[in-house]
């Protein structure tokens, strides 16, 4: 979030000009402390869950994270049922196959 996007979001909250050209640090480091407490509530969401959180900067970083370990779950999910019949050349190939589609 840039200054311009804090700005329009004070003007939202009903914020005057006379309060953003008066208080534009103040502003800054409430939208600051908002953004924080949210990115905070989902790596605290993902921990309890069991996904690492990598270095979330943001909520997109962490968002971003959480995504590619969904992924790789799924995949190591779908790779495995291929040997729930027992293992085969068949079915470690196709686990083979999924598995590579994380290097992509």
């Amino acid at each position: 979030m840039d200054r311009e996007d804090i700005i329009k979001l004070a003007r939202e909250a009903g914020f005057t000009e006379g309060d953003i050209s008066l208080f534009p640090d103040l502003i800054a480091h409430f939208a600051f402390l908002v953004a924080a407490a949210e990115r905070n509530k989902l790596a605290a969401w993902m921990i309890e869950r069991g996904y690492a959180t990598g270095h979330g900067d943001t909520v997109e970083d962490l968002l971003k994270e959480l995504e590619w370990q969904i992924a790789e779950r799924e995949r190591e999910a779908c790779a495995s049922i291929c040997f729930q019949e027992g293992p085969s050349i068949d079915g470690e190939l196709i686990a083979e196959a999924i598995r590579a589609r994380s290097e992509k």
